[in-house]
Order: C-alpha cells, then structure tokens, then sequence
C-alpha cells in the first residue's frame, strides 16, 4: 500500500479510538484496529503526538461535510433539503464535539493545520452552501436565505452540543421545524411588528 494510502487508513481507525480511549489510546490498540504492525505506525508517523495531530486534522476538515451538502438532491421539497443538509451538519459537528471531549479540549488545539483555515472562512463556506441548497426557494422566505444560513447555523450548534442539549440533541426534523414553522400554534396571530426580533419581520421563516 502507498505510504499516503496507508497514513489514511491508520487515521481511519485512530479516529474511532480516540473517541472510545481518549488520547491515552494506545499504539497497540491502533495497529491492531488499523490491521498493521505496530513498528508501521512509526514508519509513517515519526511519533504518536504526529499522528493524533493528523486525526485531529481530519475530524475538522470541512471538506468531506461540504461535498455531501453540495450532493443533496435538489429536486427534493425546501424542508426536505434543509432536513438532509441538517443532518450533515450534525453528523459533522458531533465527530467535532467528541474528540474535543474525548480530548478534553474546549477548543481546536491552536497551531495546528486543521486550523490553517480560519473558522470564519470555514463557517462562510458553510453557510453559502446552505444559500446554494435554497436556491430558487429564497422567495418564499420572509428573510434572505443567508440570513436563514445563519440561523440554521445557530440551531444545529446548540442543538447537537452535548453540554447544551444536557443530552437531548434535536432531531434534524424539529430543527428544521424550528426554523421554517416557528414554534406557534397553528392559527395564533404573531405578535406585533414593534415586538419582533430586530432584523427579522417573524419568529416563522417562511411565507404562510
């Protein structure tokens, strides 16, 4: 196997057990995981801080979450792509928030080239690929579709952090219900202009 075939795959199955172990894993468990001897890990790694480096790397790269959203089918309901798109965010944002904890990281190590794109960068290129899965269905909102990109952002973070969530994570459906639907009954006039939030015309985003 070539060298950066097999950094991969001895990553590959390093993430699940940093997950499971922590970062006291040990290369013994790594080997046996990655089906190699433990003598290779050190021909492609020069030592194991390089190698959890390398797993961290790919936890927070943002590439693999932004191909699937740029994938979900478009010709789906508005709410069935935000639905999926959701649910890519979340898959994403939860493998994040456990190695941080399995970690005991509050933050993305500092320094690292995980880190090489700025998380404005990374949460622009998020949010734009949410406007491009609304696509011709902006006009039915009663806010920009960047605007319901942000939102949206907001949501799935508090909604699928442990510590936040005190365990209960939202369902990628009531997230999206959350946002498109608002959380009044059906038929219960909205309040008035003067007492909705600033910058939105209501708590519903989109139009009745």
């Amino acid at each position: 196997m070539p060298p950066d075939e097999r950094r991969a795959a001895i990553v590959d199955a390093t993430l699940p057990l940093v997950l499971q172990h922590g970062a006291g894993v040990s290369t013994r468990q790594i080997a046996e995981a990655a089906h190699v001897a433990e003598g290779t890990i050190f021909r492609v790694f020069p030592d194991k801080d390089a190698l959890m480096h390398a797993v961290t790397e790919k936890a927070f790269d943002p590439g693999p979450a932004l191909r699937e959203l740029s994938e979900v089918d478009r010709d789906q309901s508005l709410r069935d792509r935000l639905v999926a798109a959701t649910r890519i965010l979340q898959r994403r944002l939860s493998g994040v928030f456990g190695l941080l904890d399995a970690l005991g990281l509050n933050r993305p190590p500092g320094g690292a080239r995980c880190r090489a794109q700025a998380p404005s960068t990374m949460n622009d290129a998020f949010r734009a690929a949410i406007v491009d899965l609304i696509g011709p269905d902006e006009h039915r909102l009663r806010v920009s579709a960047a605007e319901l990109a942000h939102v949206l952002r907001l949501l799935v973070v508090s909604g699928t952090h442990p510590r936040i969530t005190d365990g209960r994570p939202l369902a990628a459906e009531e997230i999206v219900a959350v946002l498109l639907d608002g959380l009044r009954r059906p038929g219960t006039p909205a309040a008035p202009s003067a007492l909705r939030p600033t910058g939105r015309e209501s708590v519903t985003m989109i139009e009745d």
